[in-house]
C-alpha cells in the first residue's frame, strides 16, 4: 500500500475532492470515520425535532464548515456522512428526507431545487473484491437553477449542467447537459427545454 503524508483535515477533504483513493484501514481511512462521527452528531441534532430556518441555517454550518446565504432553505430530516465536502449557492432549497453522500465534494449551483428524497453519492469502491472496501472518491456539481425531482439519485462524478431538470425517480450516470430534462434508469436526455 502507497505510504501518504500525515493531512490535516483540510488537506484531506481537498484529497478527497481530487478523487484520489482512501484505502481501507489506512490512517485516511479513520479521518474519514472521524468526519462521519461528526456529521452524524450534527444531523442527529438537525433531525431531532423542529428548528427555525435560522436554526437549521446555523446546524448546516456546523455541518459544512462554512457559511451558508440567508437565503438557503430546508426541510429536515437531512443526512451526510461528512458534511465538510458540501458547497451550497445561494437560493437552494432542499426538500425532506435527503442524503448527500459527500466525501468526494458535491456543488450545488445558486437557485437550485432538491426534491424529496433525493440522493447525491460521491463514493465508489473498487470492483476487486480484494480492495472492496477502499472509497474512490468523485465529485459531483450540479448547476444553477437546477430541479432535481424526488427520489432522484445522482452518482459520484456526474456533472448536471445549469437550468437542467431531473425526473422523479432517475438514477443519473453520467453527465446532463444544460437546459435538458432527464429521465429514467438510467437516466438519458428525453427533451430539450
Amino acid at each position: 500500500m502507497k505510504k501518504v503524508k500525515k493531512m490535516n483535515t483540510e488537506e484531506y477533504l481537498v484529497y478527497l475532492r481530487e478523487g484520489k483513493r482512501v484505502s481501507a484501514g489506512s490512517g485516511l481511512h479513520e479521518i474519514m470515520h472521524r468526519l462521519s462521527q461528526e456529521a452524524l452528531e450534527i444531523t442527529a441534532e438537525l433531525n431531532n425535532g423542529y428548528h427555525s430556518p435560522e436554526e437549521i441555517r446555523s446546524l448546516m454550518e456546523r455541518l459544512t464548515g462554512r457559511k451558508i446565504d440567508p437565503s438557503f432553505s430546508m426541510f429536515p430530516p437531512f443526512y451526510s456522512e461528512c458534511g465538510r465536502n458540501i458547497f451550497l449557492g445561494k437560493n437552494v432549497f432542499i426538500n425532506f428526507g435527503c442524503h448527500f453522500q459527500d466525501q468526494g465534494g458535491i456543488y450545488i449551483g445558486d437557485g437550485t431545487l432538491i426534491g424529496s428524497g433525493v440522493v447525491i453519492a460521491t463514493i465508489n469502491h473498487d470492483l476487486d473484491p480484494a480492495r472492496r472496501h477502499d472509497n474512490i472518491p468523485s465529485p459531483v456539481h450540479i448547476g444553477k437553477n437546477v430541479w432535481i425531482g424526488s427520489h432522484a439519485t445522482i452518482l459520484p462524478g456526474v456533472t448536471v449542467g445549469d437550468d437542467a431538470v431531473i425526473a422523479a425517480g432517475a438514477v443519473v450516470t453520467k453527465d446532463v447537459p444544460e437546459k435538458t430534462v432527464a429521465a429514467g434508469v438510467p437516466a438519458r436526455v428525453i427533451r430539450n427545454i
